[in-house]
């Protein structure tokens, strides 16, 4: 029995633990093998060049591809209904690879106005610095989007839910849009997961993960990936990932693979807490304003019941004097981390100050987009990835620590 394809009909608890894996075929051990090997035996007609690999070689040299890495990226696959995953060392290095590759100088992209924070800077200056023109667009606006388009537009890329507002971008309608101006659409979904949304099926060309957050979900592998179709990820392997160098090690292809055996139970437990959190905050005398795409109070509320079919795990909420109650959370909580990144097992909490970050990361181009980055964050907002602990209990955390604010 071949045991690395499934049936088309299987569920995504069902793909999480079996896609990709096999049986080893010598030791016929249940779970996958890490292969750390850097470089295999091969025969004397092998070529030197990738110019000259085919997808289905035997195996080369591990920046060119490897069994356990093509393991994680056959399952990552299979989770997205892609037809195709390119798996890299970092989500900033799928995000660079993709850039990279689809664009060069003369071309223009636009790119979401908010987006992860290593994003935002690598395209208000590297990519541009390459000549590459760049419009940062609030893509939550189609009107706006629409006006920035050009003749030389090869790329949108937009993030939904954006990291950190929370905001919202209507995939589908983006989708239509790029299509009908034979541009490339791109969306990084790490926020949402593959259980929430499925972008190549809203029309997506391109769907990014930072593997470190909620697919990993243990905080302890970094890893990225593209996926979409042949004909666009073929060419970007050989031509531009593997050439750039950002091969993710087996070893955190492995751990990866590990934690998305439990992924879709973990994103029903991270949505579940986060429900009960953010309602609860929603009625805490010291909290301003709580945004989370699960509830109703979510300015694009709608499209989130119609877009994600799970809310995840990350909120967001307001306090008077935020960078004060920042001092006073990460001296007074106790299970909840102060710390930056999102999507592990355990909570994580982190302030972002708005005049901060206008100075470092964010360069809004007119006067509604800094409108509608305040309508969601003010002067400044606590990002809440909500992990796997009683809900209670972070509950609890959150109200001993807001004591002293």
């Amino acid at each position: 029995m071949n045991h690395s394809i499934l049936p088309k009909y299987v569920g995504e608890q069902t793909k999480a633990v079996h896609a990709g894996e096999r049986p080893d075929p010598e030791t016929c051990a249940s779970s996958p093998n890490i292969v750390m090997s850097t470089t295999y035996t091969v025969t004397a007609d092998t070529a030197f060049s990738v110019e000259e690999m085919n997808e289905n070689d035997t195996w080369v040299y591990t920046r060119w591809g490897n069994p356990t890495i093509r393991q994680l990226e056959d399952k990552l696959a299979a989770l997205e209904d892609a037809e195709v995953a390119v798996a890299c060392a970092s989500g900033m290095s799928a995000i660079s690879t993709l850039l990279l590759h689809l664009l060069k100088a003369g071309d223009h992209a636009i790119v979401s106005d908010v987006a992860y924070a290593a994003t935002s800077e690598m395209t208000n200056e590297l990519i541009p610095n390459l000549n590459i023109g760049i419009t940062k667009v609030n893509t939550s606006d189609l009107a706006s989007l629409e006006a920035a388009l050009r003749p030389n537009t090869r790329l949108i890329y937009i993030e939904t839910p954006c990291n950190p507002l929370l905001r919202l971008t209507d995939v589908k309608a983006v989708a239509e849009l790029a299509s009908r101006r034979h541009a490339k659409l791109a969306v990084d979904s790490t926020f949402a997961t593959p259980l929430a949304t499925k972008p190549l099926e809203l029309g997506a060309d391109f769907v990014i993960h930072s593997l470190t957050k909620y697919l990993g979900g243990h905080g302890d592998a970094l890893g990225g990936v593209i996926l979409g179709g042949k004909t666009d990820l073929l060419p970007l392997r050989k031509k531009t990932a593997i050439r750039l160098g950002g091969t993710i090690s087996p070893f955190n292809a492995w751990l990866i693979m590990r934690g998305i055996a439990t992924f879709p139970i973990r994103m029903r437990a991270h949505e579940e807490n986060a429900l009960k959190i953010a309602a609860w905050l929603e009625q805490h005398p010291k909290v301003r304003r709580v945004i989370y795409p699960g509830l109703p109070s979510h300015p694009q509320w709608e499209l989130a019941k119609r877009q994600m079919k799970n809310f995840s795990g990350m909120l967001t909420f307001q306090t008077d004097n935020g960078k004060t109650a920042a001092r006073v959370l990460a001296e007074r909580l106790k299970i909840i981390h102060y710390a930056v990144s999102l999507g592990h097992h355990r909570s994580l909490i982190f302030y972002l100050n708005t005049a901060d970050l206008l100075q470092t990361t964010f360069k809004f181009a007119t006067p509604s987009q800094l409108e509608s980055w305040r309508q969601f964050a003010g002067d400044g907002i606590f990002r809440l990835s909500v992990g796997l602990e009683n809900a209670e209990d972070i509950i609890a955390d959150l109200e001993q620590a807001l004591e002293g604010v």
